[in-house]
């Protein structure tokens, strides 16, 4: 296989003086047993994306390594300096259990250092969601995690936070990749000042365990919590750090681990993929909660900002929520919480996403709050919260598992989420009730919301321009009708326009330019396509509903509804 000349030319760069002897033996070695490999290591520069930069490790541009996140921390350096003049700059770096984030977290730390930034940085693996705690306690003015949450095992990442403890948005982001790309790779400091890296421990884990239950536990009574019962899996990852702690702090005694996978372990040898969004990640949790009669199961990813709850039905069998459900239970909850003690005064807002379902905004206007929506990724919640000043953020989530429990946290946080979601539990419980019936009277209060997801992942770089093709098909040729329902509406958040179907009208949208289409259908059924990932993958997101007067309607309801969703399926040839 002949080695296009732009690939070439980026790879002889790599084999010069400046990169150490053990890149360029890999990289020479790529060029002669797999050329197909080095033109994917090569051809592109990794980018930041929804939830930062993440990718295969190894040598190459489109690669973790030393280099290209000793570029980017470079960059982020100078970008510092140039923000805060004639101040001390201090950065908290954590990372999680994958294979070489300690390294790498202590590569990013020199580079930090030789640019004479101040550097806190974990001694041991820690949750993401501490690391955005961390750099509001600490007075930091920005913070890395090492870090690239449910991926495979060969991934790793990195994610940088911004002074208000959320994740880089537009345009400063743009701002720092223009610097970095101005960068050469000999431009990298990488001899350490260790003088300039402090390494933390307990201190910041007890504020964050204290923050998290100052959160996100309700005075619920003592025995209410002894009488859940409850399974917790970290799955292999970094939540083990944090959520046992915190539930036994808040009060909950009957704690199960599923301990074949409490052990930090970046292979995830027991599951596929450490995943909550899929159930067969979960199967070891839910069999120890069917020898414990447990009530709940709770498992996170590997960073420790998203979760997966199971809980049982009306006929004692567990069952897995998906995001959108937990997220409205955990909403409700805390709605319902601030009108009892007097809290909404009608400044205040829920946070929520475009892909994520329309029942948000039926709480809000129940409770005569906001409901914000922004682009995908909890970096627009955030930003949310910095924007609207005058308002007081309650909480907010998206459909892929995740939540945020007030503004302590500037990111979905599983930490505590799972002190939330067992609040609701026990109180559910000691008054006869559970978390699936609370779901249920739900929807019967605000309509029965049903969702679908299908993923689709193309391999490599022909599997990217598969992905970019399909997306081009959709905005070129615009379906008109799907389950017999007209679509009304098209929202394409790359053009930043809506489309009118009736008049062929166009309204400009507010949000951010995103590779996002929305297709709206005159009975409300709502279906949003994007790419998505570090591999080339394309989510399609579909959601439905329709009003129902009691639970016994609720079999009906989402008989009809999948019935729907499936026929929208067939019409958008999936």
């Amino acid at each position: 296989m002949e080695i296009k000349s732009n690939i070439l030319e980026k790879v002889t760069q790599w084999l010069s003086p400046v990169f150490d002897s053990e890149t360029t033996e890999k990289v020479k070695d790529l060029m002669t047993s797999s050329p197909a490999e080095l033109e994917d290591a090569f051809y592109k520069n990794l980018e930041f994306g929804t939830g930062g930069m993440r990718g295969i490790m190894g040598v190459g541009t489109n690669r973790i390594n030393k280099y290209t996140l000793g570029k980017n921390t470079q960059g982020l350096s100078q970008y510092l300096k140039q923000s805060f003049q004639n101040q001390e700059i201090k950065v908290a770096i954590a990372y999680d259990c994958r294979h070489n984030s300690d390294t790498l977290a202590k590569v990013v730390a020199d580079v930090f250092s030789a640019n004479g930034i101040k550097v806190f940085l974990f001694s041991e693996l820690r949750p993401t969601p501490e690391l955005s705690f961390a750099v509001k306690y600490l007075n930091c003015q920005a913070g890395i995690v090492l870090t690239a949450s449910h991926n495979p095992p060969e991934y790793n990442g990195y994610k940088v936070y911004w002074e208000d403890g959320g994740q880089l948005v537009p345009p400063q982001d743009q701002e720092i990749i223009d610097l970095i790309e101005s960068l050469k790779y000999e431009d990298i400091k990488f001899e350490a000042n260790e003088s300039l890296i402090e390494y933390i421990n307990t201190e910041v884990d007890e504020a964050f365990a204290i923050s998290a239950i100052e959160n996100a536990s309700f005075n619920i009574p003592a025995e209410a919590k002894e009488n859940l019962k409850i399974v917790f899996t970290s799955l292999h990852g970094t939540s083990i750090k944090a959520i046992p702690n915190v539930l036994a702090k808040a009060g909950y005694t009957d704690v199960n681990i599923v301990t074949e996978q409490a052990e930090p372990n970046g292979d995830f040898p027991t599951v596929k993929s450490p995943n909550p969004e899929e159930p067969e990640a979960l199967t070891m949790a839910l069999k120890l909660a069917d020898e414990t009669n447990a009530d709940i199961v709770i498992g996170t990813d590997p960073d420790s900002d998203r979760l997966g709850v199971a809980v049982r039905d009306n006929d004692g069998k567990m069952v897995l929520l998906n995001g959108n459900q937990t997220m409205v239970i955990m909403t409700a909850f805390l709605l319902e919480q601030w009108k009892r003690n007097d809290k909404i005064t009608g400044k205040e807002f829920i946070g929520s996403t475009i892909v994520s379902t329309p029942m948000m905004f039926n709480l809000a206007d129940a409770y005569g709050v906001e409901c914000k929506v922004g682009l995908t990724g909890f970096k627009w919640i955030a930003k949310m919260i910095k924007d609207f000043p005058e308002l007081k953020f309650i909480g907010g989530g998206e459909e892929s598992f995740g939540f945020m429990v007030g503004d302590a946290v500037r990111d979905k946080d599983a930490v505590a989420s799972t002190l939330l979601v067992c609040e609701i539990a026990a109180i559910a419980k000691a008054s006869g009730s559970s978390l699936y019936k609370e779901l249920e009277n739900l929807y019967v209060d605000f309509g029965y919301f049903k969702e679908h997801l299908i993923s689709i992942t193309k391999k490599g770089i022909e599997g990217a321009n598969e992905i970019k093709q399909i997306m081009t098909n959709l905005r070129e040729n615009p379906v008109s009708e799907l389950n017999g329902e007209r679509v009304v509406f098209i929202e394409d958040y790359q053009s930043s326009k809506a489309l009118n179907m009736d008049t062929k009208e166009l309204e400009d949208l507010k949000l951010p330019k995103s590779n996002v289409l929305i297709y709206y259908l005159a009975d409300g059924s709502k279906i949003c396509a994007r790419p998505s990932g570090t591999e080339p993958k394309i989510k399609f997101y579909m959601s439905a509903n329709m009003p129902i007067e009691n639970v016994e309607e609720i079999k009906d309801a989402d008989a009809y509804l999948s019935d729907k969703i499936e026929n929208i399926i067939k019409d958008l040839n999936l």
